[in-house]
């Protein structure tokens, strides 16, 4: 058993945010936590990483090793990005630290015999305990995720950058549970699908709260859902959760239902005259009042409601001619043309970094192009829903900032729907449409900025990554309000399964500034650039002669495969020699002589690494045959 939760309980205030959730973790668990924004998902999360009980019993044996990454990880700002890696308490990790303070030392003090064995002892407790490996895997993913100046201080990275690290370093450093909190938020398309995988492979277990569906779908086995203050605990991934959460919901119903039935049947017969009810039966008497209780405890549903409704949009709507955008001699966007029709759902993808954003507030009209021109209907009313909420007073309360928008819209059905009365469809009851917008939480806060952009009844809507930070839930309902809405739409989204749900055509931003246009939705995207890609793999693969097939593979000896066993630690030692000479390369200063001699053994350490490597790949090659 990893962990076992008996009735946690959080609550701030009057507010209860969850009761009496229990569930339990094994090795090998791979749980979700589902529910709208403001349940508590990353309340739980945090409880179980800090150990907390939160009124209830969480035990966690001590010899589990957890690593948690939040929304906002912590930091050292002094701390390079590899110190921030293997920062942690376990065995593996104060080694690895162990280890380069040895290295700093020896190099500082080359005459110091004493320091020299402590770094062969530390060398050889590190090949002990394959640590090698570990340093070699934290430079792999740290490349994944785009951090290649491993020596650059955590102060000098943007947000975005430092979440990467912190993800690298709870992905690095050895766990037996994984928590994670939204670690697909702000990460490109491919980076969502390596992050996949690597979770598949992981053999521990793994607690992980994430809007991203597909991404959910297939990784998770077992899915923890928070609704209405209570915890339900579902086998199956995201798709088997839909079916199983309704197969209870319709039970919940019918239950209430009954419940009421019995509840008028025995009204009306405890309303009967006053003398028949001086006759009536005690027990009776008092089922009913329990009866009554029970039917004014029964939760009714809270669901998220999105009316459509949008303003007259006429024959011009938004027209691109030529855009483009420089920005330090580099081309974000480059002579895009397009005219944008008024039913269009139009998706863009593209690496992080690439100018997404930025041609989002070309159309918004909030960034000037500096080539090219762009004409604007004058029915056009524009919806931009930014990747950065806004909350000019986050004092201002709830219901004041969304009035100040509107305080009624008219629906497509011709109904008037109030402030307030949308506020609750949002899932904001009156008792928190008056609690300051600085009392929220980041979930609720972008839900409540949604709802002012689309109160405002606009007939484009512009949408900057909308599925970060939103909740599953309210992207379901965002997905049913666009399928209805009387306008255009353009979104940047990472989120494969929100992209396939609502475009009709994808534009892909590529290197150097170019768009690409491709019909349908993500997957359609994604099958056209697999099959080029495997294309271009076939018309660039060189022609091989074929060599005549031995009769008999070569077998490998006993010698080999010892050899193949150990060339790995060889391999890391190599390069650990390598970057200890560097460091006292750069610390020699004018001594030449001394130069002179560490770059000739440098070179020929790295000759030694190359024949190593080579050697590694042709063992390798012979193993693979066997099997």
């Amino acid at each position: 058993m990893i962990l076992s939760a008996e009735n946690l309980s959080f609550s701030y205030g009057d507010r209860v945010l969850f009761k009496n959730i229990s569930f339990n973790v094994e090795e090998g668990d791979k749980v979700g936590v589902i529910g709208v924004n403001g349940t508590g998902k990353s309340t739980l999360l945090k409880m179980i990483a800090a150990r907390e009980n939160g009124g209830g019993k969480l035990t966690i044996p001590g010899n589990v090793v957890m690593e948690y990454l939040p929304q906002d990880p912590p930091f050292e700002p002094q701390a390079t990005v590899l110190e921030q890696i293997f920062k942690g308490d376990s065995p593996l990790m104060v080694l690895l630290r162990r280890y380069e303070t040895a290295v700093e030392e020896a190099v500082a003090h080359p005459d110091d015999v004493k320091l020299q064995k402590n770094l062969l002892d530390l060398q050889q407790e590190m090949d002990n305990k394959y640590a090698w490996q570990l340093e070699s895997e934290a430079k792999a993913v740290l490349n994944q995720l785009g951090i290649t100046n491993l020596q650059q201080k955590m102060e000098e990275l943007s947000g975005g950058q430092r979440k990467r690290v912190a993800l690298a370093g709870v992905l690095v450093r050895p766990s037996d549970l994984l928590i994670l909190d939204e670690p697909t938020n702000h990460m490109d398309n491919s980076t969502v699908a390596w992050l996949e995988q690597q979770l598949l492979k992981r053999k521990g277990a793994l607690l992980m709260v994430t809007h991203d569906r597909y991404f959910f779908d297939r990784v998770v086995n077992r899915t923890l859902e928070i609704d209405n203050g209570q915890g339900f605990l579902y086998v199956g991934n995201y798709s088997l959760f839909l079916e199983k959460r309704e197969e209870r919901r319709i039970a919940e119903a019918s239950a209430a239902q009954k419940l009421r039935n019995i509840y008028r049947r025995e009204l009306a017969w405890i309303s009967r005259g006053a003398e028949a009810r001086r006759t009536k039966k005690k027990d009776r008497v008092e089922r009913f009042a329990q009866i009554k209780a029970e039917v004014e405890n029964v939760q009714v549903e809270a669901n998220l409601e999105m009316s459509s409704v949008s303003s007259r949009l006429g024959k011009t709507t938004i027209e691109l001619n030529n855009i483009g955008m420089v920005y330090d001699g580099v081309d974000y966007i480059k002579d895009f043309s397009y005219i944008l029709l008024r039913n269009d759902r139009v998706g863009i993808v593209g690496p992080n970094g690439a100018g997404k954003s930025t041609l989002m507030d070309i159309i918004a009209g909030k960034l000037q192009p500096t080539s090219g021109s762009m004409t604007v209907g004058q029915t056009v009313k524009i919806g931009y829903f930014s990747q950065h909420s806004e909350f000019p007073d986050t004092s201002q309360k709830v219901l004041e900032y969304i009035k100040e928008v509107n305080n009624y819209i008219d629906t497509a059905d011709g109904m008037r729907i109030s402030a307030a009365q949308m506020l609750e469809r949002f899932l904001f009851p009156p008792d928190l449409q008056w609690v300051p917008v600085n009392k929220l939480s980041g979930g609720e806060q972008r839900r409540l900025y949604l709802l002012r952009v689309l109160m405002s009844a606009p007939n484009v809507l512009i949408l900057d990554e909308p599925t970060n930070d939103l909740d599953i839930p309210t992207l379901s309902v965002l997905e049913d309000y666009l399928d209805s809405f009387a306008g255009a739409v353009i979104a940047v989204s990472h989120d494969r399964y929100f992209l396939d749900r609502f475009a009709n055509k994808i534009f892909a931003l590529q290197a150097g500034g170019t768009l690409r246009q491709y019909n349908g939705g993500y997957s359609d995207y994604e099958a056209v650039m697999l099959e080029e890609q495997a294309v271009a793999v076939k018309v660039n693969k060189p022609v091989v002669k074929e060599e005549p097939k031995a009769v008999n593979k070569k077998k490998m000896t006993y010698s080999e495969r010892l050899e193949l066993q150990n060339i790995d630690q060889e391999i890391a030692r190599t390069e650990a020699e390598i970057k200890m000479l560097g460091l006292e390369i750069n610390g020699c200063g004018s001594d030449f002589v001394k130069l002179n001699d560490l770059t000739k053994k440098q070179e020929e350490a790295q000759q030694r690494l190359d024949e190593l490597v080579d050697r590694w790949a042709y063992l390798s090659e012979l193993a693979e045959q066997e099997d």
